[in-house]
């Protein structure tokens, strides 16, 4: 029997709201359950009740010494979120957001009971969080934050657009009472922080908040650590344990956690946005001219993004990175027709893949735009790459073209695809490339070689007369 109340008790914590109907002028005094064990909640997180037309929640308030309010530059702004207006551009109309949930499936069925919202006041971020003590107290909890997002209309989250928000849009309009606050502009920051950080290695496991909290902000500089952090896994199981009459203190290191996610949030903002307006005096890293790179490159803007590709290279990167910037700085270096430079980073891309590529003096017409980008040796790489690295292929296919179309050698060129054809052979019984893959080089390069072969006899038979 125990097994079966337990499963009534679990349901009956899991029964929704009632569909509205006339509103009290003054909030109904609370029911038994919430006043059982509101009390105790109440005093645990230093909170008050809010009270509006729709009821009450609980409300809690912080104030926090950082991070302190950035300049958000225009040009900035464009390559952050290029889809977002000029006038979003202003960091007092910002809210972040961040929620707690019922569960990551989404739907109907899952709520957020507490919403936590922060924006820049004076020298440090202000921070409200709304906590529903029953399921009774979601149209509180929502009209709380439609009066927020009146008065800062900009939303700030971090993969926001994908979970927060339209949970929250749905929880509106399931009220039947309350519409989804129209936004101006919604800035979420994950996929600007894909671009300038996934890819350090050996640092972050995954482009989530609390890793670049730890190797990228700084949990030194942001005035907490994550040491005691309640476990996100087990925040809806907490919250259901609370409804069903047991425990507070967990709700208290959930409130703490959100509180943190929210200054995490408010920081990786402020970082994010320096980077991007001011990255000559705001880098750190050198891979993170990489990612500025990665970043610009996206936004078509393909100058800055060469030059950052430059910085990067120059300042030294890992192996992996290196051979990365290269392959995309000598693409971006051809669409500019800068073809000395482009045959310079193929060349030191096959070198650091293991390969060797012949040499051939610049073109005079070429010189002047690659003097300043003479090729310097190759350091071995911190990993060895795979024969048939697709960026090597490609390098080898590149310079094929340079020496048959630029330098007018068909000879070099054979000899180069012929090297592409067998570090494609070596790929393939190594199990390194794909037999899909591996056809589609293979006819490909056989197609060039058998029209260099062609152009190569054409030209000895020259030569002899």
């Amino acid at each position: 029997m125990r097994r079966h109340d337990d499963r009534f008790s679990r349901l009956a914590a899991l029964k929704p709201a009632p569909r509205a109907g006339p509103l009290p002028a003054t909030p109904a005094a609370p029911s038994t359950p919430a006043a059982t064990h509101g009390e105790p909640l109440q005093q645990l997180l230093g909170a008050e009740i809010v009270c509006n037309r729709f009821g009450a929640c609980l409300r809690i308030r912080g104030w926090f010494p950082v991070p302190e309010l950035p300049v958000v530059a225009p040009h900035a702004l464009r390559v952050v979120a290029p889809d977002a207006p000029e006038s979003a551009a202003c960091p007092d109309d910002w809210l972040f957001l961040d929620t707690e949930t019922t569960g990551l499936a989404g739907g109907t069925g899952t709520y957020a009971f507490l919403v936590g919202v922060a924006w820049w006041d004076g020298p440090g971020l202000a921070v409200e969080q709304y906590l529903m003590r029953e399921f009774t107290e979601e149209h509180a909890l929502l009209a709380a934050l439609a009066q927020q997002l009146e008065r800062r209309p900009v939303l700030v989250s971090f993969n926001g657009k994908s979970f927060d928000w339209p949970l929250l849009e749905t929880r509106f309009r399931l009220t039947r009472v309350l519409m989804p606050p129209s936004l101006r502009a919604h800035l979420d920051l994950l996929h600007p922080a894909r671009q300038l950080w996934s890819h350090y290695a050996g640092g972050l496991a995954s482009v989530r908040l609390i890793e670049l909290e730890r190797h990228v902000l700084g949990f030194e500089n942001l005035g907490y650590d994550r040491r005691d952090d309640f476990p996100s896994a087990l925040i809806p199981q907490a919250y259901f344990d609370y409804l069903r009459g047991g425990p507070a203190a967990p709700l208290a290191a959930i409130v703490r956690h959100n509180q943190r996610d929210l200054r995490g949030l408010a920081a990786l903002a402020a970082r994010i946005f320096v980077l991007a307006a001011a990255p000559e005096t705001a880098v750190r890293d050198p891979r993170e001219w990489f990612g500025l790179s990665r970043l610009f490159h996206r936004r078509r803007e393909h100058r800055r993004a060469r030059e950052f590709y430059e910085r990067a290279l120059a300042a030294g990167l890992p192996g992996m990175l290196e051979r990365a910037a290269q392959h995309e700085l000598a693409r971006l270096a051809k669409r500019e027709r800068d073809y000395g430079r482009a045959r310079e980073l193929w060349q030191q891309l096959l070198a650091a893949c293991g390969h060797n590529a012949p040499a051939l003096p610049l073109r005079p017409r070429e010189t002047h735009r690659s003097a300043d980008h003479a090729a310097a040796p190759v350091e071995a790489p911190n990993r060895a790459s795979s024969p048939a690295d697709p960026r090597a292929l490609e390098a080898f296919e590149q310079l094929a073209i340079y020496y048959e179309h630029r330098a007018r050698d068909p000879q070099q060129a054979a000899a180069l695809t012929r090297a592409a054809l067998q570090a494609l052979r070596t790929g393939l019984r190594s199990g390194t490339i794909e037999p899909s893959r591996f056809r589609k080089y293979k006819a490909r390069l056989e197609h060039r070689l058998a029209r260099l072969e062609v152009k190569s006899r054409r030209l000895a038979v020259l030569l002899q007369s």
